[in-house]
């Protein structure tokens, strides 16, 4: 199950306004729109924000770079 959350304002989950401290946005830090997509390391740290126009296939030589993978 999920629930509609807040990701801008004072009261944003905390892990959106961490992820905006860490991964600032072109104008500014709050996220304009949905589908805003964030990159997570194995460890945890952010490593790349998208934009909500960014399509999921243009983030796959992110996250093959980020694991290490060719092809």
């Amino acid at each position: 199950m999920s629930k509609k959350i807040k990701v801008n304002g004072s009261n944003a989950e905390p892990l959106y306004k961490y992820l905006k401290q860490k991964l600032k946005g072109i104008l500014n830090n709050n996220i304009k729109w949905n589908f805003t997509k964030f990159l997570i390391g194995p460890d945890g740290t952010p490593i790349k924000r998208f934009g909500s126009k960014t399509e999921p296939k243009d983030i796959t030589p992110f996250v093959k770079t980020l694991l290490k993978i060719n092809s």
